[in-house]
């Protein structure tokens, strides 16, 4: 698959997404249906914008020569999008009855804003260690969802119970790529910068930097580390969010 292919498909895929939030928009109603609604909305519509124009943050690469490629606007979308997703988890959490689940609820959005600022440390410094950091706390909630969802598969309706097995089992399988694959994969990048004896950027240069460098490249090997999660964030993660609608 080339570049070209592969950026056509999550094209693609963002305004199917984009059609089945609004489908799901439309059929809801309810309590907290329009903070549901909206929160997910962020998240889809940020997601799309980031499939039209991807970015890779530290090497400054992208496939549209455009403002709206710049690392800056990638990553301030992207920090908005992923603190609603975080939201939502918080929101639909914190409508359980079980003391410990709505605990957790709390946590949630706190961990991912320590996050993204983990993220935002490593795009401007271009310092890979933020990611592993960033990475590590998104793992970590995610092991915490899933644990307040399989309690509450366990003292749910039957029919409440499929799906919260569904988001169990989709959340436990993105906990082990996240501490097998994605944090490992940062790991070994920072490993081989702090051979090289790289220098980064401070915060200031870095802010610079993300405002005005970006290079455009369409060659699969400057992208290939990237292709297997951001594929299956702009799936996966989208069509989680919109699920999290219905529930």
């Amino acid at each position: 698959m080339t570049v070209a292919r592969w950026w056509a498909s999550l094209c693609a895929l963002a305004v199917i997404n984009i059609a089945a939030w609004s489908f799901a928009a439309a059929t809801r109603s309810g309590d907290l249906a329009e903070l549901r609604i909206g929160l997910s909305g962020i998240y889809v519509f940020g997601c799309a914008w980031r499939s039209f124009f991807l970015v890779y943050d530290i090497p400054r690469l992208c496939v549209v020569d455009s403002w709206a490629s710049s690392v800056a606007v990638g990553r301030s979308v992207a920090a908005v999008a992923e603190l609603a997703f975080a939201a939502q988890w918080a929101v639909y959490l914190h409508a359980s009855e079980f003391e410990g689940v709505r605990l957790v609820s709390h946590a949630i959005l706190p961990l991912i804003a320590i996050a993204e600022i983990c993220s935002w440390h490593a795009v401007l410094t271009t310092n890979n260690l933020g990611h592993v950091f960033e990475n590590s706390l998104w793992g970590i909630s995610g092991a915490l969802i899933v644990g307040c969802l399989l309690a509450l598969a366990f003292q749910g309706s039957p029919t409440n119970t499929f799906m919260l097995g569904v988001w169990a089992l989709g959340g436990a399988l993105y906990v082990a790529y996240i501490f097998i694959a994605d944090v490992p994969m940062y790991w070994s990048r920072w490993k081989a910068d702090q051979a090289q004896r790289r220098g980064y950027l401070g915060l200031a240069q870095g802010i610079v930097d993300v405002s005005r460098r970006r290079q455009k490249s369409l060659r699969w090997e400057d992208w290939r580390g990237e292709v297997t999660w951001m594929t299956l964030y702009f799936s996966f993660g989208v069509w989680t969010s919109i699920s999290l609608i219905l529930a």
